[in-house]
């Protein structure tokens, strides 16, 4: 979708004699019934000592320079941050898995807002932390809220949230720094060929540490994503506060000049 931005100026005054300019910014080219006004829902974990990185990943790291009263008395505050791309609540820019991909720089801004769905698959996991999405779950989904938009994005409500920050539960594992022995519930392959290439999505996101199952080794829903230059959203907070349709997400990463994923503040906005 391509955006436009109509902007208006309105003169006003405050008191006699005191004039004011008042800024209001809009989005033209776009139908407002694709794009609702309602609830803010912040879809993003906050970063501190105590945020999940994917095993072997640099972990955030967050330290104070200046924090008081500088020598005129006045509070001054300022800090260092470190951290790798790939944890937390972050995107994986398409050139993660494809080598010719879109590094986060180069994402089209049109691409990181939007439409989104949420598609719940609790219940199955429920009965198998391994659980992958399936195609009967998608077909079940469509019958009842109708055909998956394209250029959509995708988000998968595992229930997985509800162990964040803890490193076990959420790695499923008693040694979460072991990648090979991670459990956890995401996209399957075959669900993910479906979305991209019969629904034509712009990307997905999941309430876990990614968008392939914790048991996965070859990460095939990471490579068929970034081969259409889709993006992915990990670790998405608060995925159960959002309506199963209707919601229009906004994803913001840190801008990373060849970036192969970064820090996002994901918004969804609920009718």
């Amino acid at each position: 979708m391509f955006l436009k931005w109509k902007i208006h100026l309105y003169l006003f005054s405050m008191m006699p004699g005191v004039f004011g300019l008042a800024l209001t910014i809009g989005l033209t080219g776009c139908n407002p019934s694709v794009m609702p006004r309602g609830q803010l829902v912040d879809l993003t974990y906050s970063f501190d000592e105590q945020t999940l990185y994917w095993p072997h990943n640099q972990p955030f790291q967050w330290q104070k320079t200046s924090w008081g009263p500088n020598q005129n008395g006045d509070w001054y505050a300022s800090a260092n941050f470190s951290a790798s791309e790939h944890g937390g609540t972050h995107l994986d820019a398409p050139i993660h898995f494809a080598q010719d991909g879109l590094s986060v720089d180069q994402i089209p801004l049109s691409n990181l807002m939007g439409e989104a769905i949420v598609l719940d698959i609790r219940e199955k996991v429920a009965s198998n932390p391994d659980y992958t999405l399936q195609l009967t779950d998608i077909v079940e989904w469509e019958s009842q809220h109708g055909r998956i938009p394209s250029k959509s994005v995708v988000l998968l409500l595992t229930g997985w949230g509800r162990y964040w920050p803890h490193p076990t539960q959420y790695f499923g594992s008693p040694t979460p720094s072991d990648p090979l022995s991670l459990h956890f519930p995401s996209f399957s392959k075959v669900s993910a060929e479906f979305l991209v290439r019969e629904r034509k999505i712009a990307g997905i996101g999941v309430d876990t540490a990614s968008i392939d199952p914790g048991q996965s080794r070859e990460f095939p829903v990471h490579q068929i994503l970034a081969e259409s230059n889709g993006i992915a959203l990990e670790n998405v907070a608060n995925l159960d506060q959002l309506p199963l349709t209707g919601t229009w997400l906004i994803a913001l990463p840190m801008k990373i000049k060849g970036g192969t994923g970064a820090p996002v503040r994901i918004l969804g906005i609920s009718p």
